[in-house]
């Protein structure tokens, strides 16, 4: 069976998606959408400021669709209601910003470390009728790389877990928990590590370091300088959007992957400068400035994908050149994903 056929195995069920007004989260939900799921996506309204025109225009994710709940994983009777009457659970709910997660640990803890105690409970006890957990994890787990693009620098499953950040610790904390929650006999979870996650309509925030490929773009569309942190010398595996959601549906369904732990990534380390140069083909006058590398900013390294391959069957197929035209083509087309405050910034420096 092909992994288009897999997919559409969901056709009839009835998912959980955690953290689905946010990118990932959003996109899995069209995509179940799509191959007839249904999905119960469920979110706060909270990560880009409570407008919901940002979620409904930008992501394609409102709260008056039928298939969606405004609420927070915290809420233990809410997850035990979704969780009951879904035959799977896509567990991507968190506070992802690196940058946020340190200067706010309680905020991480309680959205990293209690909401996924409250949809591992929940997995726990309908693990009769629950299907397969997946849990959305990070290369971050990894530790900070020596940002290198050589054959020998790449992250393994098998390899060293050194976490060098809040984010990562909750992450990493996640993964056990899932492990030491769902041991029953009929429980069967997979954790992904995403790597660089990128692709319209990724929306900045505030005071983040995180999400470079839209950062770029978006200043460069205002006219603003391209900040290389450190030089730009850190390298990502920057995987597109599109085949984040499709390795993940895939871990779900695909027999191999149970109590699997996946990376999901390309194999292919690509610089911060090498995006800067990707983003002024398009964009030729934008201006280049060199500035420190933040706190908990990775070096980096790519992902050994072989595991991957090897249980699902399946490899991307976005690259970073094509991903990054991509995403600036979206936002000539959709200028108004730009946030206000970016404008203002623009509009101060002018």
């Amino acid at each position: 069976m092909n992994t288009r056929d897999l997919i559409a195995d969901l056709s009839g069920t009835t998912v959980t998606v955690t953290g689905g007004f946010g990118l990932v989260g959003s996109r899995i939900v069209h995509k179940l959408r799509e191959v007839g799921a249904e999905p119960l996506a469920v979110g706060r309204l909270d990560a880009y400021g409570r407008s919901v025109s940002v979620y409904s225009s930008v992501f394609g994710i409102s709260p008056r669709d039928p298939d969606v709940i405004v609420g927070d994983i915290t809420d233990v009777a809410l997850m035990d209601d979704l969780v009951s009457r879904s035959d799977y659970v896509i567990h991507a709910a968190a506070l992802a910003d690196v940058a946020e997660c340190t200067r706010n640990p309680v905020a991480a803890l309680s959205a990293n470390i209690h909401g996924t105690q409250s949809v591992l409970d929940a997995a726990a006890r309908h693990s009769g009728t629950l299907k397969r957990l997946v849990f959305v994890s990070s290369a971050s787990v990894y530790g900070i790389g020596n940002g290198s693009g050589t054959t020998g620098a790449r992250f393994s499953e098998e390899g060293s877990l050194v976490p060098g950040s809040v984010y990562a610790n909750t992450k990493l904390w996640g993964e056990h928990q899932t492990a030491l929650t769902l041991v029953g006999a009929d429980d069967s979870y997979t954790i992904v590590r995403y790597f660089s996650v990128y692709g319209e309509p990724q929306v900045v925030k505030e005071n983040s370091h995180s999400w470079v490929v839209a950062w770029f773009a978006m200043r460069a569309a205002l006219g603003l300088p391209l900040h290389l942190n450190g030089g730009g010398d850190q390298v990502r595996d920057f995987v597109h959007v599109d085949d984040i959601a499709e390795a993940t549906l895939l871990a779900a369904v695909s027999e191999r992957a149970h109590r699997t732990t996946l990376n999901v990534g390309t194999g292919r380390a690509t610089s911060i400068r090498q995006v800067a140069d990707l983003v002024r083909r398009h964009c030729p006058g934008a201006r280049i400035v060199e500035t420190p590398r933040p706190q908990d900013d990775p070096l980096g390294a790519c992902a050994d994908i072989t595991r991957m391959r090897q249980v699902l069957g399946w490899a991307p197929q976005v690259d970073i050149e094509d991903g990054v035209s991509r995403y600036l083509e979206w936002l000539d087309r959709t200028p108004e994903a730009i946030p206000a405050w970016l404008r203002t910034e623009a509009r101060t420096a002018a």
